[in-house]
This record gives C-alpha cells, sequence and structure tokens, in this order.
C-alpha cells in the first residue's frame, strides 16, 4: 500500500489537490482518509464549551487513534473511520468501513506535526497558497457548508487559524517531499505527483 500524506493550511486546497490527483487513478484502487475524521470525542462537554475548543491545535485530533488505524490498513485490516459533525462541534456515533487500497491519501492541516504519523506516509505533500487566498476560501466554505456567520469565521481566523497556522502548519513544510502551489490550477506539480504514484504502484 502507498500511503501520501496532503497537509496545508486551512483554506489551501487540499481538497481540490487531492481529486486532482485521484481523477485518473482507477477508483478502486484509491482510498482517503481526513484528518477531520479523527476530531477527539467531546460529548463530556456541553455545545458552547466544544464551540470554544481550539480545533487548528494538534491536541484536538486523535492522533493515537489514526496512528493504530493507519497501521491497521497497512496490515490488510479495514478500519472503521469515525464520522464528525462541524455543525455540532463533535464525533457522532456513525463509522465508515473503510478497506485497504492500493493507495492512500491522508489528508489534513497538521498530519505532520506528528513524527509518529510523518514515517506512516511514502509521500509527503505540502499544499500552499497565500493568506489572502485561504482566508476567502475559509469564509466561504464556513458560512455556506458549515453554517458559520462572518464574524465567527473571522474572529476564530484572527485569534485562533492564523497563529495556529504560524506555530504548527507552516514549519511542517520542511518535511514535504513535493510542495504544491495553489493559487491557481498547477497542472504540472499534479502531473508529477500522479507520475510518481504510477511509477511507485508498478514497483510494488
Amino acid at each position: 500500500m502507498l500511503t501520501i500524506g496532503i497537509a496545508g493550511g486551512t483554506g489551501c486546497g487540499k481538497t481540490t489537490v487531492v481529486k486532482q490527483i485521484i481523477e485518473q487513478l482507477p477508483s478502486n484502487e484509491v482510498g482517503i482518509i481526513s484528518q477531520d475524521s479523527y476530531y477527539r470525542d467531546l460529548s463530556h462537554l456541553s455545545y458552547e464549551e466544544r464551540s470554544r475548543v481550539n480545533f487548528d491545535h494538534p491536541r484536538a485530533i486523535d492522533f493515537e487513534l489514526l496512528e493504530a488505524h493507519l497501521r491497521e490498513l497497512r496490515s490488510g485490516n479495514p478500519i472503521p473511520q469515525p464520522v464528525y459533525s462541524f455543525v455540532d462541534h463533535n464525533r457522532t456515533h456513525q463509522t465508515i468501513e473503510t478497506f485497504p487500497r492500493k493507495v492512500m491519501i491522508i489528508e489534513g492541516i497538521l498530519i505532520m506535526t506528528q513524527p509518529e504519523i510523518r514515517d506512516l506516509f511514502d509521500i509527503k505533500i505540502y499544499v500552499h497558497a497565500d493568506s489572502d487566498e485561504r482566508l476567502i476560501r475559509r469564509l466561504k466554505r464556513d458560512i455556506t457548508d458549515r453554517g458559520r456567520d462572518l464574524s465567527e469565521v473571522l474572529e476564530r481566523y484572527q485569534n485562533t487559524l492564523k497563529p495556529m497556522h504560524e506555530q504548527f502548519i507552516e514549519p511542517t513544510k520542511e518535511f514535504a517531499d513535493i510542495i504544491i502551489p495553489n493559487n491557481k490550477y498547477n497542472t504540472v506539480a499534479i502531473e508529477i505527483v500522479r507520475a510518481i504514484i504510477s511509477e511507485k504502484l508498478m514497483s510494488k
């Protein structure tokens, strides 16, 4: 199994890059795991308390469970991938049975902050976009898809997202094998990644 980690700041376009990478690969050979599925279970907190949690700090992620699941997949076993609700700021009681594939893509802003997780990636990719572009994308996503209001998104960005990006996410660039600028469609970078994937699959 070829494991690919794709990191980058909030709103950098990781999801778009993932879609571009896999669109020419057989769907039955590619699996995707999102870091967002592994936010810690906060059922012991009220909604108000959960809404104040710093979800952009590494401690918000259950990396122990993510590592265990990645090792299970690498051993050829399926996993019960958690399902997270951004509306409720909490994990749901549902899981998705996720099977190992020839290519497993793990994407998330914080996945390269942990050495134990990084060591499980065969290829490490960092998607870069400038801060203005990331803020615009975050505004559109959180207001349209997650029911947030403008003031809430801007406050969280200024007080949480930006400092967490500078402290934890931006420094993980140094661990990347490939850095993809994503202020616009980057055909060359995507084709290089696809070529690397194809070569590694053929050699396995």
